[in-house]
């Protein structure tokens, strides 16, 4: 697995690839290269288009571009990109704006023990969240009403409530009397109509707007 990192720090960028290097060789998995490292959201930019590693990994306040606008850049030019934030700020409004652009993970530097099961998990297509994240979670989503919202029809809402209770295609379709395509069809709309990316963030939305 090829990956970046990303920090304002030269020491911490440092620590973190020695950690993960070494980490990954005393696992059974497959073994991670650090391919390169950068200071800023402008290098991370750069080095990702030059690269295109695995995973990068980023911080979040960082000089020129921050880590969440380099990172939005990112998935612009390449959706598949796989973004891990690493950082020291458990901050509500940064952990959102990570989620809705399509961060695969946020991690806190203090939790610097899991960063290599969480880069194998992210590999695998997982989304990884600390659990300091996930206990702050419940109260951001109460917190971000959402202010204007697209109007969903019933049938639309429908999904998204499935959606939301973990439910697959075929399971949402054999609830629902419908098909498979279908589902599908009605899923892309309402991704579409709300301007997210995928199913977490369509879950999210729900729970948002209880």
């Amino acid at each position: 697995m090829r990956i970046i990192i990303i920090d304002d720090d030269p020491l911490v960028c440092q620590s973190l690839k020695t950690i993960i290097e070494a980490g990954s060789k005393q696992g059974s998995g497959e073994e991670i290269e650090v391919i390169t490292m950068g200071e800023n959201g402008e290098e991370a930019v750069a080095f990702y288009e030059k690269e295109r590693p695995d995973i990068i990994l980023l911080d979040i306040r960082m000089d020129k571009i921050d880590g969440l606008e380099a990172g939005k850049v990112i998935l612009e030019k390449d959706p598949e990109a796989k973004i891990l934030y690493l950082t020291t700020f458990l901050d509500g409004d940064y952990i959102v704006e990570a989620l809705r652009i399509g961060a695969k993970g946020y991690l806190m530097k203090s939790g610097y023990e899991s960063i290599v099961t969480a880069l194998y998990a992210i590999q695998e297509g997982q989304r990884v969240f600390g659990d300091e994240i996930i206990e702050k979670i419940p109260g951001m989503i109460k917190q971000e009403k959402t202010k204007t919202i697209p109007e969903l029809t019933k049938r639309e809402m429908d999904l998204v409530e499935r959606v939301a209770e973990g439910m697959n295609n075929k399971e949402i379709a054999e609830e629902l009397f419908l098909s498979e395509g279908t589902v599908r069809n009605y899923l892309s709309i309402i991704l579409e109509k709300l301007q997210l990316r995928d199913r977490t963030q369509l879950a999210i939305f729900y729970y948002k707007n209880q």
